[in-house]
């Protein structure tokens, strides 16, 4: 580095579980699987925004990685004036299923359980 510039570290984000997404992981019952999720939300500490896929429809607001394979998903919103990352739950994605993340994810946001 030459004189008179500065390493530029990358911003470490806040990661904030909802007592809800901790429910959610822990209700996994393979250890292995909860760990990979919890692997994946730690890489969330970097770059968030880069990361997953923003959300649409009720959603908005929200993103979506995948974790474990094809199965598994983390929605998680990213609060750029805090830097901080909340993660709103996690688990199965099974479309058409009333188990679905997704499904779980609408509803708590029509019960006001959930705001992005």
């Amino acid at each position: 580095m030459g004189q008179g510039e500065k390493a530029t570290r990358p911003l470490t984000w806040r990661i904030v579980v909802t007592p809800t997404a901790v429910r959610l992981i822990k209700a996994i019952a393979d250890k292995r699987l909860r760990e990979k999720i919890s692997d994946v939300i730690d890489r969330l500490a970097n770059e968030p925004d880069k990361q997953g896929k923003p959300l649409t429809g009720e959603l908005t607001g929200f993103r979506s990685i995948r974790a474990v394979g094809q199965r598994y998903r983390i929605i998680y919103a990213v609060r750029k004036d805090e830097i901080v990352v909340v993660i709103v739950a996690a688990g199965i994605r099974k479309e058409g299923h009333r188990g679905d993340i997704y499904a779980l994810a609408r509803k708590l946001i029509r019960l006001r359980l959930l705001e992005p």
